[in-house]
């Protein structure tokens, strides 16, 4: 097995979650398992690490050999956690991590289609259980559906132009290659004054389209609500501002501290919830500029957290995320 990657920001999520010995912590986004690594390390716990990524699970079953009887690691969505860890009979955790997107493993691995940056199979899929492929959504859907998803997943305000080029030039020839695309659309789109490829946006959309990731995230937060013992923490480190939007409003939501419901709409009782959650700290956390220089890509990531009250998990409809 190779050396896994060194997860950003990950002396302060170890800070947020506190690990202890006999607690129980779940890394939902196992990935190459450095957090579960740093986690284990801290204190004589048991980690459950979860990845829908077969690579990734394959890397864990080997580093599953370094903890015996301490380390777990089961195929799966981090949104299916509850049911994923009732099947072992598990209900209750002290911890939950998760890294949001996609792993280093996986973009850095031309074959699995995630980057613009070297040519590979236009595929995007982080697991088996997505159905179509991104050159699937990109040879099928209609222009203006096209549109909306690389302008609501990838805010590129070009979208309509680059999904009115892809229409038309697969009529003469199918996108089957990540080359091929982000050609296209570095015809269309200019490189922006911070050096940021054209490219960057519409990848990130088909991306988050292709492994409904925004739902997924949606799904891994109430899942985390309903796991965690009172008392244990929530550490979510997300990339760009769909992600952390998502994470903010929803801990601000569960922690009594966001927007009151008008007084002039129907009372749905969600002002009268107790708080299920308690914020470790308002706002993000970010990485120093010693991590960012020797890993680039962690300059986006932001970190948020929150500890478990002993209140009652909300409704699954009460999400506290925009739609």
């Amino acid at each position: 097995m190779t050396a896994p990657h060194t997860p950003v920001l990950l002396n302060e999520v170890l800070a947020a979650l506190g690990p202890r010995d006999g607690a129980i912590y779940v890394d939902g986004t196992f990935g190459a398992g450095g957090y579960s690594t740093a986690i284990l390390e801290a204190a004589d716990c048991r980690v459950f690490g979860i990845d829908r990524d077969p690579l990734a699970l394959q890397a864990g079953q080997q580093l599953a050999g370094r903890y015996p009887g301490r380390l777990r690691v089961l195929g799966g969505c981090y949104g299916d956690m509850v049911d994923l860890l009732a099947d072992i009979g598990v209900d209750k955790v002290d911890g939950v991590a998760l890294d949001i997107g996609v792993s280093s493993m996986q973009i850095d691995d031309p074959a699995r289609g995630f980057s613009f940056r070297a040519d590979g199979p236009l595929d995007m899929r982080m697991g088996q259980g997505a159905d179509a492929s991104a050159a699937d959504v990109v040879n099928t859907l209609g222009e203006e559906e096209l549109a909306d998803i690389i302008y609501n997943y990838g805010e590129e305000r070009a979208s309509r132009r680059i999904a009115a080029a892809i229409v038309n030039d697969r009529t003469e020839q199918p996108f089957t290659s990540t080359a091929q695309l982000a050609g296209l659309i570095r015809r269309i789109v200019k490189k922006s004054k911070d050096g940021i490829d054209p490219a960057t946006r519409t990848f990130q959309a088909l991306r988050i389209y292709v492994n409904d990731e925004l739902g997924e995230l949606d799904r891994g937060l109430q899942a985390a609500e309903q796991l965690l013992s009172p008392g244990g923490r929530l550490a979510v480190v997300s990339f760009h501002s769909l992600e952390d939007r998502r994470v903010k409003e929803f801990l601000l939501t569960r922690s009594g501290q966001g927007p009151r419901p008008s007084r002039h709409l129907p009372d749905d009782g969600e002002g009268d919830r107790e708080p299920s959650f308690t914020l470790i700290r308002r706002g993000i956390i970010k990485p120093g500029r010693a991590e960012t220089d020797i890993n680039p890509r962690a300059r986006s990531a932001r970190l948020r957290a929150a500890e478990r009250t002993r209140s009652p998990s909300w409704p699954g409809d009460a999400t506290g995320v925009a739609a």
